[in-house]
Formats: structure tokens, sequence, C-alpha cells
């Protein structure tokens, strides 16, 4: 059933899964891997990541409808060296590309104790956070990095050469949950700064600048022409360290596999023409796997987290706040929230999803 508020429409997790999962399969992408792109989208929408949900599915469509994403990929490792690989995605979505090489990834761990796989030649692939969830369900360390179009300044730039360049990685617990850590490079993700615009609302100073290399409050000013900064922001939030992420990130899934990087990364954008140079095909994934048993007793450690969870909660929390979070508790309370209230999808994403279902048939529940 559909719920609404000022600003969003509230739908169930099922309607939205098959919802995406229709959208995909429309678009010629086979049922199996339709599935799992509508899932790596959803593990989003449920855990409380609305920029890298149900809210992107406009684009992955319009992408997909003009040849600009391969549907159905022929995914082909190019090199490889025991527990290394680079492998090429076929410019096919990230969505299927990127679960698919996080399995090899976890498959060497096993053989070899560790994996490590560069990915070339592939499109956006959701919230970073979801690589690392599929190695905790085989009790690894799970790892996955991927650079994004150009958005963010470097240190002291004033013009957008980098992507967000996410970075997740997460620990299994014993009884408690897994620690699991999600986060951009650049102050904030573009998706945050969309959310504001959508809304109307202004962002803090620190996140953007407008198109002169000025700090601004305004997200439309950063949406056109303007840049993120990255994490840190300035000398004085000791940005540097934002850009060494981001220039990590950047290296490893891009320059070691051979995708385009930097300020040549392909734009996950319909309205944006590819770039007429290329230093590489596509954009970078970097996954990584390891098998705990090739440090210390996987029970031993799982315990040890456990106990690194307990002392973190046990923190004196600052004035005014509730209580001390360990990474990955916000997305976990997010889900058990929507569980039970369903998905609030802003309205203009649902304007964008109405024109989804109008082009395709494809019936979108509880929005009449």
């Amino acid at each position: 059933m559909m719920k609404e508020d000022s600003h969003s429409l509230i739908f169930s997790f099922a309607s939205l899964r098959e919802f995406t999962t229709a959208v995909f399969k429309h678009c010629n992408v086979p049922h199996d891997d339709a599935v799992l792109a509508a899932d790596v989208l959803a593990y989003s929408d449920e855990h409380g990541i609305d920029s890298h949900g149900i809210a992107r599915l406009k684009t992955y469509y319009d992408l997909l409808k003009i040849d600009r994403i391969n549907p159905n990929p022929v995914i082909s490792i190019v090199r490889e060296k025991a527990s290394v690989a680079t492998i090429d995605g076929d410019n096919g979505l990230g969505l299927v590309v990127g679960p698919k090489c996080m399995e090899i990834a976890m498959k060497k761990a096993h053989e070899h104790g560790s994996g490590w796989i560069s990915v070339r030649n592939t499109n956006h692939y959701g919230a970073a956070g979801y690589y690392p969830v599929m190695a905790l369900k085989q009790d690894l360390i799970g790892l996955s990095m991927t650079n994004t179009t150009a958005g963010v300044a470097p240190f002291l730039g004033a013009e957008k050469m980098l992507g967000t360049n996410p970075i997740a990685i997460a620990f299994p617990g014993f009884n408690e949950p897994p620690v699991l850590i999600d986060f951009a490079s650049s102050t904030v993700s573009y998706g945050k700064v969309e959310i504001a615009n959508r809304k109307g609302e202004p962002v803090p100073l620190g996140w953007c600048l407008d198109k002169n290399g000025e700090a601004t409050n305004n997200p439309a000013d950063m949406i056109n022409g303007g840049a993120l900064l990255p994490l840190g922001s300035d000398v004085n939030g000791s940005g540097h360290k934002g850009y060494c992420l981001a220039s990590m990130v950047d290296i490893l899934t891009a320059v070691l596999s051979g995708a385009n990087w930097g300020p040549f990364a392909i734009p996950f954008a319909i309205h944006v023409a590819p770039l007429k140079k290329q230093v590489g095909k596509g954009i970078g994934h970097f996954f990584g796997a390891f098998d705990i048993d090739g440090f210390r007793d996987k029970t031993e450690f799982k315990k040890e987290i456990d106990e690194w969870i307990h002392t973190m909660r046990s923190t004196r929390p600052q004035p005014g706040a509730e209580a001390v979070l360990i990474p990955g508790d916000p997305e976990r309370i997010a889900y058990q929230q929507r569980k039970v209230d369903g998905i609030p999808v802003n309205k203009e994403v649902v304007k964008s999803l109405r024109i989804i279902a109008e082009e395709t048939g494809i019936d979108l529940k509880g929005v009449d």
C-alpha cells in the first residue's frame, strides 16, 4: 500500500524490486541479471542510501535504451596471476558486472587466502557497501571501490577532476552484527546534493564549490558547473586526506585495470555526451576478499570483533548525542524501520519512474 508525506511516496520492498526487475528485463537484460541488478539497487533503498537506489533507475534505463550500456555482456578475464586478475566487463551494467567480479574475488580468497580483482569497461555499480556484504555471507572480509564520473575538485583545485570514488569494507562479527564501513572520498556523495536540490534545500558550506571555485551552499551552483570538495574540504579540515583517498581509489580501479581515470571517467548521465578523449575502457572497480583463517582463528577473530563493538558502543557520548554507533548501524536501523514503514521515494524520483512506466507499460504499483 502506498502512503505519502510532503516530499515522498512510500513503497513496499517488493513493489520496487518487481518494478526494477521488469524495467531491466524490458531493456533486454537477461532475467537472472535483471534480478541481480534490482537486488543491488534495492540494497540501497532498503538500507536508507537513497542516493544510489531507485533514484538512479531512470539513468540506467535511458543509457540502456540508447545502447550506451550493453544489456548482455560477456565478462572476461584479460590477465590473471594466482590471487589477482583484471576483468573486462564488456560495457555491461555495473550492477551485474560488479557482483560477478566480487564472486571471482571470493573464489580466489578461498583458494589462495585472498582475492584481488580490478575491473575495466564497466559502469556505475550502485552502493559500494553491497559488495563486502556479499563476502560476509561466506565469512570473508570484503572490500570494494569504484571510480566515478568526475565531480570532485582535487585539494586546492577549483574544477572537478576526480569522482566521489567510494570505499567500502566489512568485517564479520560473532553474535554482533558486522562492522560495515562505506563512504565516499568526497565530503558527500553527489546524490546527497541532488536530493537537497530536489527538495529546494541549501547544503552546508564545505560541501561544494560553484563554477568559479567559490564555496557555496546552493546545490544548484554545484550541479551547474561547480564541484564537490574532497573529504575534509579545505586546509583547516585536512582536505588533502580526502584527495589522497580519491587518488588511491582512482589508481586501483582505473589506472591498474586500464579503465578511464580522473576527468576521463565515462559520465553516468544521459544528457552528457561521451568524452572525446578516453585513456582506457569504461570506468573501473576494484574488489578484495580475505580468508580470515589465513590470519588467525576465524572464531577468535569474530568474537574479538564483538568485543571491539561492545567497547566502541560503551564510549561516553558527547553532550547532545544519544550514543556512539558502529559503522553500519545507520543502515541497519534504516532497514528495520523501512521493513515496517516502507521506502520513501522522493516525488521528483517518482515522476521519473512514471515516465518509465508510461513508456514501457510496466505497472508502477501504488501510484495512480
